[in-house]
């Protein structure tokens, strides 16, 4: 980048900032959101509120499906 295009574009620095930022976010929740050892401690976590009753039969059955669910797509996505 030259002198000029980078004194032209010098305005627009904040907002490259702030997209490489939210990409930043964007990649570490992603892998959060995929990392199977995550997903497992979620596992451990809603078992542990079903055994002290903090969630209904129900309610784990339906967080489970959507944990094993994203546990499933992570294996695949390894493959």
């Amino acid at each position: 980048m030259g002198l000029l295009t980078g004194l032209l574009t010098l305005p627009l620095a904040p907002v490259r900032g702030v997209v490489w930022v939210a990409g930043q976010l964007t990649a570490a929740a992603e892998r959060e959101f995929t990392d199977p050892a995550a997903i497992h401690a979620e596992l451990r976590r809603l078992a542990a509120d079903l055994e002290a009753g903090l969630i209904t039969e129900a309610e784990f059955d339906q967080a489970e499906d959507q944990l094993l669910d994203r546990l499933q797509q992570s294996t695949d996505h390894l493959r």
